[in-house]
């Protein structure tokens, strides 16, 4: 009973790993709500095996590195493919659009950056109880927004925007950058204003903008974590 205890972390863990390989498959097909839902289970799963680790003391070396290589493929390699697809059929690059397949390959910085992102975080003993750098999750919610907006767009997106951005929030996942962690442990008031912010304001957007203001919500935590470390 114990080895069966002590697994189901690990297992809600694979599930996170199976929906993510599933998103996978939608990105090639360009079925982007599909992938929203795939990843959406995957940030599901990623947060009831770290509650179910703590609820049933089940903590092992083996859980902390299944749990980095599903959120690799979850939140790194989905949407990194979900990004290539959208570049490379709903975006528009003026004056060289016979080398979209080429500017699109540029989403694959998503995947190698969160690889690394996730790398530090195992070795980072100063992120305990806050981050350093964007969250790989936060990474991928933001990017099903941008291709949802992208969607709703009345005409094609331009091309380099999103590669900047691709650049930009790659270079996010490994910056410096102190951010804090979205995770209640409690529910007072004072301790987690700023989650609380960040939940009505999504609530918000989501109904506003729908899916695309996952994009915003990210935006938002983005902001007001360089307000922390300003007022600090």
């Amino acid at each position: 009973m114990n080895a069966i205890v002590k697994n189901i972390p690990n297992s809600i863990t694979c599930l996170n790993l199976l929906s993510g390989c599933f998103a996978c498959l939608f990105a090639f097909k360009g079925d982007y709500d599909m992938v929203a839902l795939c990843i959406g289970l995957s940030a599901l799963f990623d947060f009831l095996d770290g509650m179910a680790a703590r609820l049933l003391h089940a903590y092992s070396p083996l859980g902390k590195e299944l749990d980095s290589l599903a959120d690799l493929i979850s939140f790194g390699l989905a949407p990194g493919l979900m990004v290539l697809y959208f570049m490379k059929c709903d975006c528009l690059f003026h004056g060289l659009d016979d080398y979209r397949s080429w500017w699109a390959f540029s989403a694959l910085l998503i995947p190698v950056f969160s690889a690394l992102r996730l790398a530090k975080f195992n070795i980072d003993t100063r992120q305990a109880t806050s981050f350093i750098g964007l969250p790989v999750p936060a990474n991928a919610l933001f990017w099903i927004g941008i291709c949802q907006a992208g969607l709703q767009a009345s005409e094609k997106v331009c091309g380099y925007a999103i590669v900047c951005l691709v650049v930009i929030f790659s270079l996010l996942l490994v910056s410096e950058l102190p951010m804090f962690s979205l995770k209640f442990t409690n529910l007072k008031l004072k301790e987690n204003y700023l989650r609380y912010l960040i939940l009505v304001a999504a609530v918000i957007f989501l109904i506003s903008f729908g899916l695309a203001g996952l994009a915003a919500t990210i935006g938002l935590y983005i902001i007001l974590s360089l307000l922390t470390i300003k007022k600090g």
